[in-house]
């Protein structure tokens, strides 16, 4: 893969949410917050014919660590570009789920990453018309991080102040059941109970942690590290909760009309996403350095060495969505108070993926029961 290059900034914007009103997702009321939406320059395509005939494909992420698949491939020199060949990348970049899932709806972003619960929400509340979720990207990356003079073990987090990114969001999911398991009672809207579950922007939490704000957070990579790096303890990788540690952390998600109208360009994304993930397990390495690049260019500033190094240690770069653990994280959710009879069949298309796996001659990925068709 050749060297990736920053693009010049051309524009940015600011995008806010809106509060998701939907009877079926008690969560519905605060999933939505303020959160920015940043337009990147295009980068210049690749060269040659134009897939589907279409000028541009705009495509959607986060600036997280979580989003490796994101942040290495999609920039000029790197395989997503260079599979849709004449067709341009225009992308956005993201700080919230909610704030993707919005965009995907208003047609602001054809495709987007993001994680399992937003996708769940928004498929929900769409009555199961406006994503599918064609490819993974990420397992693992989220962790318990605390202060150790304050939470001494798993068994200490009574009367503790503990964070999560954003109500309703995948890791306030996880938090709020876990905290269920071990007997502890939380009100899933407000937050308040036997534990207190403080919701904020994982740009924010490290700067409450560090002021004795909160006892400990519930967050994914690379905000974890960093709080491991501030002098935190990570009391609980949740890798350890899943069978072989392995659970949906990142999706790559698609508008229907799109899917419908433009598979080809679709089945390119996926071409590049699937040979940039095989990039990033063979080069670890100089795939840490992009990312870091990329960080530098979205967030503002790279990650010190020993955070990234963390951070990237925790997570693993996947093709297969892990279906089964979407379903189990959604079942989380419900018991945690945050979703009503969710809709789950149909969020998956995995078909074009599957294409793009065996012609690669690897093993293809099961959407577990879940699918379109």
């Amino acid at each position: 893969m050749p060297r990736l290059r920053a693009p010049r900034s051309r524009s940015s914007g600011r995008t806010r949410t809106a509060l998701l009103v939907v009877s079926t997702l008690l969560c519905a009321a605060g999933c939505g917050y303020g959160s920015k939406a940043v337009e990147r320059a295009d980068p210049a395509a690749a060269g040659g014919r134009k897939v589907d005939g279409l000028d541009a494909v705009k495509i959607g992420y986060f600036p997280n660590v979580t989003h490796a698949t994101a942040l290495v491939g999609l920039r000029s020199g790197g395989q997503i570009p260079e599979e849709l060949g004449g067709t341009r990348v225009r992308t956005q970049v993201f700080d919230a789920g909610p704030a993707a899932i919005e965009a995907l709806n208003a047609k602001a972003v054809d495709m987007a990453w993001v994680g399992p619960s937003p996708s769940v929400n928004g498929y929900t509340q769409s009555g199961g018309r406006n994503l599918r979720i064609v490819s993974g990207a990420t397992s693992g990356g989220a962790s318990l991080v605390v202060d150790p003079e304050k939470v001494a073990s798993l068994g200490d987090l009574k009367g503790k102040r503990i964070a999560s990114p954003q109500l309703g969001n995948t890791q306030d999911a996880a938090l709020l059941h876990y905290l269920k398991t071990k007997g502890l009672t939380v009100d899933p809207q407000t937050g308040a109970g036997d534990t207190s579950v403080l919701r904020q922007d994982n740009k924010e939490i490290p700067t409450t942690f560090r002021q004795g704000g909160i006892d400990g957070a519930w967050v994914p990579e690379p905000t974890a590290s960093v709080l491991a790096g501030q002098g935190g303890k990570v009391l609980l990788d949740e890798k350890k909760l899943w069978p072989g540690g392995a659970f949906v952390t990142t999706d790559l998600v698609v508008r229907q009309d799109f899917l419908r109208q433009h598979p080809k360009a679709v089945e390119a994304v996926l071409r590049g996403s699937v040979k940039t993930n095989a990039w990033i397990r063979a080069h670890p390495e100089a795939a840490k350095e992009r990312i870091n690049e990329a960080l530098r260019r979205d967030a503002g500033k790279p990650l010190p060495g020993t955070v990234l190094d963390s951070a990237f240690a925790r997570i693993e770069v996947t093709d297969d969505p892990l279906a089964a653990t979407l379903r189990k994280q959604t079942d989380h959710a419900v018991s945690a108070g945050l979703l009503k009879k969710p809709r789950l069949k149909g969020i998956y298309d995995l078909a074009p993926l599957n294409r793009v796996l065996r012609h690669e001659g690897r093993p293809t990925v099961s959407d577990a029961g879940l699918g379109a068709r």
